[in-house]
C-alpha cells in the first residue's frame, strides 16, 4: 500500500482567544480564517475535518514532492497571515475579538503512512495509528506557535534535509515522547516578516473638509460599544431601522472598512460601503457611504459614539451628501435632507429601546 500524506493547518492562540474575546465575533474570524486555509489549499488535498481551530487534509496514496509540499505550506503561511494583515488595518469594531485577532499565529503538522478509513454517515474518513500519531504531533515542544513540522518519516520520504535552507525555511531537528515512544521530526520557525504578503484592498479614511449637512444627538443608557455593536452589526439593523427596508449581507462575516450590503426600499437597491474617517481619542466611528441613490452622486453618514460612562454614551450622527449637476443638486436639497432627518431622527429615537 502506497503511503499518504497527512496535513493539518492549526490555528494557535484560538483557545485563549476564544475565551477572552466576543465570541460572537471570534468565532466569525476564525471561520474566515479557516476558509482562507481551504482557498490556500493547492495541491489538492482532502479535507477530511474541521476540527474547532484546525484542519485535518490528506492525499490517498499520493506524497507530493519536497519542493510542492514546501510551496503548499509556505502558500498557507502567506494566506494566513496575509487575512490578518487585511483585519488589522481594514478593522473599525473595537471590541478585543477584532483588536486581538491579527496576534493570532499557525502552525503546520505534515506526516505521512498508510492510512485505513472508516465510514460514518456516509462520509469515508482516515483512521488508524498515522491519524492519531499526526495529531498527537501537535503536542511537541516546539518553542513557538507560527511553525511547520514535518516527521522524520515524511521528511525521509521526500529527501527533505535538516540542512534544508530558504528565505522562508531554516529547519532544526526536534523529539518528543509519545506513549514512551520517542517521535522525531523537523521544524521551522516562520517569520511571517519574511512571507510576500497577498495585497488586499487599502480604504483610505474620509477627509471631510465641510460641516456636515444633518447633524443628530442623543445620549444612551447603554455603553459605546454595546452601542456600537447594534449600529455596525447588520443583523441588527432591522432593531432600529423602520419601515419597509430589506438588508442583505454576508453574515458569516465581521463589518469592517470596505464591507458592502445591500439596502432593498421599495424594489430599489442601493448599495452601501463600510467606510471611517479621523475621530477623537476614545470615539468609535462607523460609517456608510452609497453612490447608487438617484439623487446624489455620493451620500454617506457618520455614526460617532463618544463613551461617557462604562454604561452610558453620546451618539452624533452626521450626514453629507454631494451632488454635481444642477438638478440633482435641487433635488438632493429638498428631497435628500428631508429623508435624512426623517431617517436620523427614527433611528435615535428606536436606539434608545435597544439595551
Amino acid at each position: 500500500m502506497e503511503k499518504s500524506l497527512l496535513f493539518i493547518p492549526d490555528i494557535s492562540g484560538f483557545t485563549k482567544f476564544v475565551q477572552t474575546t466576543e465570541v460572537e465575533h471570534s468565532q466569525h474570524v476564525i471561520a474566515e480564517l479557516l476558509e482562507v486555509l481551504i482557498g490556500a489549499n493547492t495541491e489538492d488535498l482532502e479535507l477530511a475535518e474541521v476540527e474547532g481551530d484546525a484542519l485535518f487534509f490528506y492525499k490517498e496514496g499520493n506524497i507530493p514532492s519536497q519542493e510542492r509540499l514546501l510551496a503548499q505550506i509556505e502558500s498557507m503561511f502567506t494566506a494566513f497571515h496575509s487575512h490578518l494583515k487585511l483585519l488589522e488595518k481594514n478593522r473599525i469594531c473595537p471590541c478585543n475579538a477584532c483588536a486581538s485577532a491579527p496576534k493570532l499565529e499557525l502552525k503546520i503538522i505534515s506526516h505521512c503512512g498508510e492510512l485505513q478509513f472508516i465510514e460514518v454517515q456516509g462520509n469515508r474518513k482516515p483512521f488508524g495509528k498515522q491519524v492519531i500519531e499526526s495529531h498527537r504531533l501537535l503536542k511537541n515542544s516546539v518553542e513557538s506557535e507560527n511553525y511547520a513540522l514535518i516527521s522524520k518519516e515524511l521528511a525521509k520520504s521526500i529527501g527533505l534535509p535538516v540542512s534544508y535552507y530558504s528565505k522562508i525555511f531554516k529547519f532544526s531537528e526536534g523529539k518528543d515522547v509519545y506513549d514512551g515512544n520517542n517521535t522525531e521530526y523537523i521544524y521551522a520557525i516562520v517569520d511571517k516578516n519574511q512571507l510576500s504578503l497577498n495585497p488586499y484592498s487599502k480604504y483610505k479614511k474620509i477627509n471631510v473638509a465641510l460641516p456636515p449637512k444633518l447633524l443628530g444627538n442623543k445620549n444612551y443608557t447603554i455603553s459605546g460599544e454595546s452601542l456600537f455593536e447594534y449600529i455596525s452589526n447588520f443583523k441588527y439593523r432591522h432593531l432600529w431601522v423602520k419601515g419597509e427596508v430589506e438588508f442583505k449581507f454576508d453574515d458569516s462575516k465581521v463589518n469592517r472598512v470596505g464591507t458592502e450590503h445591500m439596502c432593498v426600499i421599495n424594489e430599489k437597491h442601493l448599495k452601501f460601503t463600510t467606510i471611517t474617517k479621523e475621530v477623537k481619542k476614545g470615539q468609535y466611528v462607523y460609517g456608510e457611504l452609497t453612490t447608487s441613490s438617484p439623487i446624489t452622486d455620493e451620500l454617506y453618514q457618520f455614526y460617532i459614539i463618544t463613551p461617557i460612562t462604562d454604561s452610558s454614551c453620546h451618539l452624533q450622527i452626521e450626514a453629507y451628501w454631494n451632488s454635481k449637476s444642477l438638478i440633482k443638486k435641487f433635488l438632493s436639497a429638498i428631497l435628500v435632507k428631508k429623508i435624512c432627518k426623517k431617517g436620523i431622527s427614527s433611528s435615535l429615537n428606536a436606539l434608545s429601546n435597544l439595551k
